[in-house]
């Protein structure tokens, strides 16, 4: 069974009101964008000045660094806000009126920009899209200067880089909160569409599709022993799913080709955290194994952005990786197994069926 993980919009912004306005007078992170100018200086567009980096602050980079309690927070949020909005259809309380976020991208999106974008317009703030083609990020200006200029003039920056060391450079010299939309290492609010997506599918179902009870209901009743099987390449995506998990209680199951291993500094973030939870981890390369009790089977792109030259050889590497009904019945997942992928899928990743 497909299920389309498309996280409501709000709920992939909703952190920046829940991270950030409640906390103004003890973070000073949402300051004006006059303030931000006298905390850099006359000359703050000169690569010559000794920068040091920014005040701490509260940025969205990695589940690594929340608790679990505030993951929870984060889920109760959305899914109150995906009632409200679209089965109550109620208005907004414009909590960002006169707000900034920036949307700093150098990859392509589409899910993510526009479901970013919809949500600040929505809470009545201005997103202001920045592609790669449309700033001198790259050109003839240093990603640390582009932290420091773009945040002097906005109320937050929501990224997605290359590395993930680019996402760490921004939040550590901005001057406001930087959102992770997607780094090489991890992607965390894909993983808050997962987890929302299986407490609508898991918990209590509602009378019919013109109604909506997952708001009746809190994930933490509902996520914990669930068991979530990952097909495919150790990448982004099964990285956020590893320093999240073992924190809620789900337990997780991977198959990954041999050469296409989760980052071994992952893998042990995951692994403490599950002796800490007795949640579950196992690693393999068979995915008929991984499948087994199985309440939800996952998998993504097996090329990602940057990888097309590595196509012919990714393509035969994963050779049995595709997902089908029959691997999921051989393999032992349970009867009433959901799929998740993040879209936009390939027909080699798995079957139409």
């Amino acid at each position: 069974m497909l299920v389309n993980r498309r996280l409501f919009p709000i709920a992939k912004v909703k952190f920046l009101i829940n991270r950030t306005t409640s906390n103004i007078n003890s973070t000073n992170k949402w300051i004006s964008p006059i303030s931000h100018f006298n905390y850099l200086g006359a000359n703050s567009y000169s690569t010559s000045l000794n920068i040091e980096p920014a005040p701490p602050g509260i940025h969205y980079i990695t589940h690594a660094d929340l608790s679990s309690k505030q993951i929870y927070n984060l889920l109760t949020s959305a899914i109150q806000h995906k009632h409200n909005v679209k089965y109550l259809n109620k208005k907004s309380d414009q909590p960002l009126s006169g707000k900034t976020l920036a949307i700093l991208f150098s990859k392509r999106s589409t899910r993510t920009r526009v479901a970013t974008e919809t949500a600040i317009a929505y809470l009545g703030g201005q997103p202001m899209f920045l592609g790669s083609q449309d700033i001198q990020l790259g050109v003839n200006e240093s990603l640390l200067d582009t932290s420091k200029v773009v945040s002097s003039m906005v109320d937050g920056i929501m990224a997605r880089v290359g590395p993930h060391s680019d996402i760490e450079t921004l939040a550590k010299y901005s001057t406001v909160p930087v959102i992770n939309a997607l780094s090489d290492r991890y992607h965390p609010t894909q993983i808050l569409a997962d987890l929302m997506t299986m407490h609508e599918v898991f918990g209590p179902q509602p009378k019919d599709e013109s109604s909506y009870v997952a708001h009746l209901t809190h994930p933490e009743k509902t996520l914990p022993g669930l068991k979530v099987a990952w097909i495919g390449d150790g990448n982004n995506i099964l990285h956020s799913m590893l320093v999240t998990f073992p924190k809620l209680g789900v337990h997780l199951s991977v198959a990954t080709p041999k050469g296409y291993d989760s980052a071994k500094e992952v893998v042990k973030i995951a692994q403490d955290e599950a002796v800490k939870t007795n949640t579950k981890i196992s690693f393999t390369h068979d995915p008929k194994e991984a499948v087994k009790d199985a309440d939800v089977i996952v998998t993504d792109t097996w090329i990602s952005m940057g990888q097309e030259s590595e196509k012919a050889k990714r393509i035969k590497d994963f050779a049995g990786y595709q997902v089908t009904s029959s691997l999921a019945k051989d393999g032992g997942a349970k009867p009433n197994w959901k799929f998740l992928h993040c879209l936009p899928r390939k027909q080699e990743e798995v079957t139409d069926e």
